[in-house]
């Protein structure tokens, strides 16, 4: 069941949050519904436009649509990540995108409330939700790269004023996390100080976690250990920070650089075990599998296993 992260936000507030997974290919995609099918998980399927440049969006998303025929009883959201005003355009013009990001956080406060509010007085024409951003990311994912020293957190002083001017849906913040592998080389974390005066400002308003991948060190040591070059001080958002994020208005954390990192470690894992093999169904199989595991485990911990009877009891009544 498609339905607008409106909806899923307004029932998951303080109680769990939403796994947004980025997908570019056919193996993520069901890896990721079989994973929401399996625990009875509601989530939000997400496309870069560097995923709909890859794949091309037709196909992308008619993989999407093929997933949830195949897996009827999930309940989910399609969401597109880091657009510009171009991509976010397409997007809701599609008819399939129940939510869009427009990322102006490298402008100034002005630039980038007029660019979000001209998203949203177009998307709520169409019953599109929209995620803005306020604060900048440190990291490097798809075509983003910032350096860390050029990060901001986001003040919390201009939340309410930001969300008055837009009218968004939702909010991308800044407290401590990064996009990427590379994340974090040294000690850090959530910056809870932060988090707790933006829900303050921001009462029940949904709040977003971008760079919410844990980065698990034995992936990339398998990934090493298999010819890859990773960096192995890398580190993630900690479990324990990521359950405590609920509490303060976390709605929906972002997931995109475990589940690439699950694919290299895959690969690169069969065919140095296996250097006669070249068909790409064997590990693409067992990535799907893979995949389904750790997704398990992500809802499991976000505390959304068998949320989707809330929303499919609320479909009868």
């Amino acid at each position: 069941m498609l339905i607008s992260t409106k909806k899923l936000f307004k029932k998951c507030y303080g109680r769990y949050a939403i796994s947004a997974v980025n997908v570019f290919t056919m193996e993520q995609v069901l890896g990721l519904f079989a994973a929401a099918d399996y625990c009875g998980a509601p989530f939000i399927v997400q496309t870069t436009p560097v995923a709909r440049n890859y794949a091309n969006a037709v196909m992308l998303l008619n993989m999407i649509e093929a997933a949830s025929k195949i897996y009827p009883n999930t309940v989910y959201a399609i969401h597109l990540d880091h657009g510009v005003e171009n991509h976010v355009f397409d997007a809701i013009g599609s008819k399939h995108y129940t939510s869009v990001m427009i990322d102006a956080s490298h402008d100034d406060f002005d630039t980038n409330v007029a660019r979000t509010k001209k998203v949203v007085e177009y998307a709520h024409k169409s019953g599109v939700s929209v995620e803005a951003e306020l604060g900048v990311l440190s990291g490097v994912e798809d075509d983003i790269s910032i350096e860390e020293n050029y990060a901001k957190y986001t003040n919390p002083d201009h939340v309410v004023k930001f969300v008055a001017l837009t009218n968004c849906d939702s909010l991308a913040i800044a407290v401590g996390t990064s996009h990427g592998a590379y994340k974090f080389s040294r000690e850090q974390g959530l910056k809870f100080d932060i988090l707790k005066k933006i829900q303050k400002s921001l009462p029940e308003f949904p709040l977003v976690l971008h760079g919410g991948s844990a980065v698990n060190s034995d992936e990339i040591k398998s990934i090493n250990l298999h010819g890859g070059k990773l960096f192995e001080g890398a580190k993630g958002v900690d479990d324990g920070q990521l359950k405590e994020a609920i509490k303060y208005g976390i709605c929906k954390v972002n997931i995109a650089t475990d589940t690439r990192l699950i694919w290299a470690r895959v690969h690169r894992e069969f065919f140095a075990k296996h250097p006669g093999k070249f068909d790409p169904i064997i590990p693409g199989n067992i990535y799907i599998e893979e995949q389904k595991k750790f997704l398990i485990k992500k809802f499991e911990l976000l505390g959304a296993i068998d949320k989707v009877k809330e929303y499919h009891q609320e479909q009868t009544i």
